[in-house]
């Protein structure tokens, strides 16, 4: 199983990190170690002091594909999720600055929420999906997918260009505006289309 993440897919959190917009997709990978467990508490890791949640929408993929051609995408999953990318800012932003890999800022134990699964079939169109994700009741995130720079289709053309997808690989989209960082005893809960996927506590 890979974790496959898309950086600066939403122009208003390019803009709130002061990013400059990309050509093509950004691309990393979380390893799987990263998925927090179902019903497990998130523990803030004792390297960071700015851990940040990044909503997303996530697509699992169905069967191995390759070099696969935008106009076939669809074919390669019937499932969309939502999760969260935590993200370790202050060690990602020194990383950044010496111009080394976010591995160690992405890939952290616990640092990939998996909410459920949802049938694609259930949604009229999933280039327009809203999603939310509320910390301690109050919506801080809030985004469509009609916002992507590049949408579900043309990601998974793009990213198996370069790697093979396979059976269970998950993408995570990612997230728009409104990222923010976490503290103790706070509590995450993500929606897609007002349906609750997932909730969190934080430790």
């Amino acid at each position: 199983m890979k974790i496959i993440c898309i950086g600066r897919n939403y122009a208003a959190h390019i803009a709130e990190l002061q990013n400059e917009k990309p050509l093509d997709p950004v691309v990393f990978i979380k390893p799987d170690s990263s998925v927090l467990p179902k019903e497990q508490d998130f523990y803030i890791p004792e390297f960071s002091k700015d851990i940040h949640y990044e909503v997303e929408v996530l697509v699992k993929i169905k069967k191995v594909g390759k070099h696969i051609l935008e106009k076939f995408a669809s074919n390669y999953y019937d499932e969309i999720g939502l999760g969260i990318d935590f993200t370790a800012r202050d060690v990602q932003q020194a990383l950044k600055e010496k111009g080394l890999p976010w591995e160690k800022a992405k890939g952290f134990d616990g640092a990939a929420v998996i909410g459920n699964w949802i049938a694609k079939e259930k949604f009229e169109n999933i280039d327009n999906l809203g999603f939310q994700l509320l910390k301690n009741d109050e919506v801080v995130q809030d985004g469509n997918t009609n916002l992507m720079l590049w949408k579900i289709d043309e990601l998974i053309a793009y990213v198996s260009t370069f790697f093979t997808l396979k059976k269970g690989d998950v993408i995570f989209t990612g997230t728009p505006a409104g990222v923010g960082s976490v503290k103790t005893n706070d509590y995450l809960s993500g929606r897609l289309e007002s349906i609750e996927m997932f909730n969190v506590n934080i430790k």
